[in-house]
């Protein structure tokens, strides 16, 4: 049998979600009210102190027109409102990367390294 590659995704992309619940509900929700251009949610858990397998501590990237005319701080403000939710339960810390297309094409394409765990020592 062969798989057209939009049904492989939608597969891959549903079994994920079972092990991922909160990545998925994390790129689902900004998928849906940002309509992004480009869209990369990172697990980044397994950077700090927690049990193998958490989903606590994420990066995100979007890059969307819904950003334009706003201010750094308005950007992060509406992904934070649209992860109202996973931020007041089971997701710890969250990076936000919001930049428009223009952005995004003058970065290069490059995304910012997270800065390491301080394990909460504030060293």
């Amino acid at each position: 049998m062969v798989i057209g590659r939009g049904v492989l995704s939608l597969v891959l992309r549903h079994m994920a979600s079972a092990s991922k619940p909160v990545e998925t509900s994390i790129f689902n929700k900004l998928s849906e009210f940002l309509k992004p251009l480009h869209i990369d949610v990172v697990n980044e858990s397994y950077k700090h102190n927690v049990p193998k397998g958490s989903e606590s501590h994420f990066k995100v990237v979007v890059v969307s027109e819904q950003f334009s005319g706003k201010s750094l701080i308005d950007r992060h403000r509406l992904v934070n409102t649209i992860l109202q939710d996973e931020l007041s339960g089971p997701v710890h810390a969250l990076s936000i990367q919001a930049k428009t297309s223009e952005q995004w094409e003058k970065s290069g394409h490059k995304v910012s390294q997270t800065p390491p765990c301080l394990g909460g020592s504030g060293k």
